[in-house]
This record gives structure tokens, C-alpha cells and sequence, in this order.
């Protein structure tokens, strides 16, 4: 009997920390989707920012679970070649990624809050 709340204890345990994001900061980036993965436990946007020289650099933004984006009824699913603006807590190490907050599309619609706290949730 005791090993069966070890069973349900491993997939908590697999979920990853929200250390790595810095919540005390936003970042806003615009840039091309190259990719959007809609998928568990998190999805993901791929997108292509133009960085001071005129190069590209690939930035990855974590969302979360497609179960909670579904739930926010209309929530668009950005498709390659679409350009985007994507509001998010940037990574501490200050590489080209962040966690997801909002998301305003070409024709400026917009969607997710950008003063809400993923790391509390």
C-alpha cells in the first residue's frame, strides 16, 4: 500500500522548477514564430527576433499546459511565419528565453494577462 503514493508522487516531481525565469522582470519581444508546439506539459513558442546587428537570434518561450491555454476560450495558436510581439518573464541567465505571459498578434488582438504570476500557479 505505501508505494502507491510514491506512484502518484513522480509525475509532481518531474514538473521543473520556476526558478530559472526572473518574475520580477518583463520582456517584451517581437519577432517571427518559427515553430509553436502545442503540447504536455508545456507549450512552447519558437520565434526569430532581429537582435541590435540585424541577425537573428531563436528565442523560446514556455507557455503553459495546452489543457489551461484551451481553457481561455479563443486562444490563438501563432503559425509559423506569423509575426508576433510576446510578453514574458525573461530567463535569469539572460539567455534568448522566457515563460509565457501574452501574446499580441499581427492584426492586434491579444491574448493571455501580462500581470499574472505563472510561478505562483
Amino acid at each position: 500500500m505505501s508505494a502507491i503514493p510514491a506512484v502518484y508522487a513522480i509525475p509532481a516531481l518531474a514538473h521543473h522548477s520556476f526558478a530559472m525565469f526572473d518574475a520580477s522582470k518583463q520582456t517584451t519581444v517581437a519577432g517571427t514564430v518559427k515553430e509553436f508546439q502545442w503540447s504536455n506539459p508545456h507549450a512552447w513558442i519558437t520565434l526569430m527576433v532581429a537582435n541590435s546587428d540585424g541577425q537573428l537570434d531563436q528565442w523560446s518561450i514556455e507557455m503553459g499546459g495546452p489543457g489551461g491555454l484551451a481553457r481561455q476560450a479563443g486562444f490563438p495558436r501563432p503559425s509559423p511565419r506569423m509575426n508576433i510581439s510576446v510578453i514574458m518573464h525573461p530567463l535569469r541567465d539572460g539567455a534568448h528565453g522566457g515563460q509565457f505571459l501574452a501574446v499580441t498578434l499581427p492584426d492586434g488582438n491579444a491574448a493571455g494577462n501580462p500581470d499574472r504570476n505563472p510561478s505562483a500557479e
